[in-house]
């Protein structure tokens, strides 16, 4: 396809970043497109840890293609790398292939980079221009700019309601209240996340995977089970597999060795009430290099995380019913008058089959 400005060729760019959606953690999605006289003449994305970067993938596209990219524009959607990691930096590749001009997104907020890469360029005699959909690609790397930014990943909590907001019976029935388009939808939300949370209530009384099966994925997201005392059963299907993180506030060392016995590591992060530490987690995380965060928890759970303001999103699914007197999405305390409520925005709603999805913000 032709490249007619520098914002389609962006938006192309973008494309292909979110071709690595699920396979690049801890990485940022990236991705890129090299153009001449007009015409694409390469295309790539950021690769699984390790391997290669966007940048790299279209030169070597272009390569194959037998194109000369001398003088050509690269159009990024996050400021090339400078620094060596697992890989060699981006910014020398580019100058060493010859690079003309190099377009970016956003600039790159790890502190190993924060414009490095951009300096790198310029005084190699690249003319660099920034922010070229800077908002769309903000998006497409929401939880790594937060991870890199505030040392937390991005905290996406989900429920599913009725019309008026409840997400299970007084007995405790709740499936299934939405559709099962709506369940599919959030499986790939869970896709998309470095690591899934939910708290003992909801393991003791679903018993649940917390894995991704209604979509494809190339890799499973972390569990983690916030399970203050250690009543984790033994047998629990969240422990399948191993790898599962178990944050406590108290131990128990026979019950940490039979945990470890099935694969899993035991977190300890008490508060001064005897509760996990949930602040503290959320920089554990960060330090885990966790970028986004999805919360599937029960109400007490939900509103304990919000009350302590560790979720930045709320990823609604709403029926078209109404269940009446029954459990509620989140255990807040009343208020007593509107001053305390806690702000949202919409930024984000859809139909998803018969249901409403909805992504709104805390702000």
């Amino acid at each position: 396809m032709d490249i007619d400005n520098d914002r389609q060729g962006m938006m192309l760019a973008l494309e292909w970043a979110a071709k690595g959606m699920l396979t690049t953690s801890p990485n940022p999605r990236v991705g890129c497109i090299i153009v001449k006289d007009g015409r694409v003449i390469g295309e790539g994305h950021t690769q699984p840890p390790g391997q290669a970067h966007a940048e790299v993938q279209a030169l070597n596209d272009a390569a194959r293609r037998g194109n000369d990219v001398r003088g050509a524009t690269a159009y990024v959607t996050l400021e090339p790398c400078s620094h060596f990691g697992r890989t060699p930096p981006c910014a020398d590749t580019l100058i060493r292939a010859g690079i003309g001009k190099v377009v970016a997104a956003l600039g790159d907020p790890n502190p190993l980079v924060g414009g490095q890469g951009f300096a790198k360029l310029r005084a190699a005699g690249i003319e660099v221009v920034s922010g070229v959909c800077e908002r769309e690609a903000r998006e497409m790397n929401i939880g790594f700019l937060s991870r890199m930014q505030h040392g937390k990943p991005w905290v996406r909590m989900k429920s599913a309601a009725s019309l008026d907001g409840r997400t299970a019976l007084h007995n405790g029935l709740s499936q299934w209240i939405t559709s099962s388009q709506a369940r599919d939808d959030g499986h790939w939300w869970r896709a998309r996340a470095c690591a899934i949370l939910t708290g003992i209530g909801t393991v003791q009384e679903d018993d649940p995977q917390l894995n991704v099966r209604a979509i494809e994925t190339p890799r499973q997201p972390r569990r983690v089970v916030i399970d203050s005392r250690l009543q984790i059963d033994i047998d629990a299907r969240v422990l399948a597999g191993g790898g599962t993180w178990i944050v406590a506030a108290q131990g128990n060392a026979d019950k940490e060795a039979r945990l470890r016995e099935r694969g899993a590591e035991i977190i300890l992060l008490p508060n001064s009430h005897g509760k996990v530490d949930l602040p503290a987690l959320m920089e554990e995380l960060g330090r885990r290099q966790i970028n986004e965060l999805h919360v599937e928890a029960g109400f007490k759970l939900n509103g304990s995380l919000i009350r302590e303001r560790c979720v930045d999103e709320l990823l609604l699914y709403l029926a078209p019913s109404l269940l009446g007197d029954a459990q509620g999405m989140f255990d807040l305390k009343a208020l007593d008058n509107l001053e305390g409520q806690k702000r949202l925005a919409f930024h984000d709603v859809k139909q998803i089959g018969p249901d409403l999805r909805i992504l709104a913000r805390f702000i």
